[in-house]
């Protein structure tokens, strides 16, 4: 069972499987985005005394990682709802390279009274892929693509390009904590009717309003993760990003992911997840802060 909520959706129920099948011993290196992306680990303390030497090039195994979620939730009588979401992460490390793939999509409608039309209250999907190369036990070198489509958001497709430096200040099996730094480019497709919308409400309050369909934005990305298997029952991950543009100063924006997850059974475990996202300049009429938080139970198959 997991639940779901947003601006968008308040209570959404729903069923969670996992599956995974994995190679070689080491834990998952941590991808470094700022997605907002299942629970995958955490604790308080990083390091006693500053920060940790970085591990042995022995500790860096190999591994073939794939890991599918899918949930839905349907309900009819006093009120309606559908809601489905899915998602799948990807990691292929060899040596001193690395490729990883991730992708989800979440879609709710709901209607408050048996009488009402269902109405779509959330709908975005999301996809990237990354390749990492380590050029020393600490230091590594990336590239990100990623791709966003969201409705609320005002966005048919949201493009980011991100390459840039990681810097791995403890990089163990249990433990991670490691930056980030580099240039985005983002490109931004925007839905016609946010558009149309956005100028219909200021040629009614007596305003001028011109927007473009798309836009270009050239950032600085900054970001830091931080990884930690507290002990056998307990996960912890927390991940903020910064992005600021630097030909238009007044654009910025902040995603921030915190999550926890419990070990309740051999197979079984339960995680809790709070994703923000925040835009400092939305599309007129959009929210600038996105918030959701989900509980799920997940079986392990394998």
């Amino acid at each position: 069972m997991s639940l779901l909520s947003s601006r968008y959706f308040a209570f959404v129920p729903m069923g969670l499987v996992c599956l995974s099948a994995t190679g070689g011993a080491q834990a998952q290196t941590p991808e470094g985005l700022s997605k907002s992306a299942p629970v995958t680990s955490g604790s308080t303390d990083v390091a006693e005394g500053g920060f940790q030497k970085a591990p042995e090039a022995a500790e860096q195994v190999d591994a073939t990682e794939l890991q599918v979620l899918a949930g839905a939730l349907l309900s009819h009588g006093n009120s309606r709802t559908l809601a489905a979401t899915a998602a799948s992460k990807f990691r292929l490390r060899r040596e001193d390279n690395q490729l990883g793939a991730a992708a989800s999509l979440n879609f709710a409608r709901s209607a408050p009274t048996p009488d009402e039309g269902m109405q779509t209250t959330a709908e975005n999907y999301q996809a990237n892929i990354r390749y990492t190369r380590f050029v020393s036990e600490t230091l590594a070198g990336f590239v990100n693509i990623a791709g966003r489509r969201d409705r609320f958001q005002g966005l048919d497709l949201r493009l980011n390009i991100d390459p840039g430096l990681a810097y791995y200040f403890i990089d163990k099996e249990k433990l991670r904590l490691w930056a980030e730094l580099g240039y985005d480019l983002q490109h931004d497709v925007r839905n016609q009717d946010s558009i149309d919308a956005a100028t219909a409400a200021a040629e009614a309050a007596g305003d001028e309003l011109t927007l473009d369909r798309t836009e270009t934005r050239h950032n600085g990305r900054a970001f830091a993760g931080y990884e930690n298997n507290v002990n056998a029952a307990v996960t912890v991950f927390s991940g903020v990003e910064y992005l600021q543009s630097v030909t238009e100063t007044q654009f910025f924006r902040l995603n921030f992911d915190l999550g926890i997850s419990s070990k309740i059974a051999d197979d079984f475990a339960c995680s809790t997840a709070f994703g923000l996202k925040y835009d400092n300049e939305p599309l007129p009429g959009i929210e600038k802060t996105d918030i959701m938080t989900s509980v799920n139970l997940v079986y392990t198959l394998l």
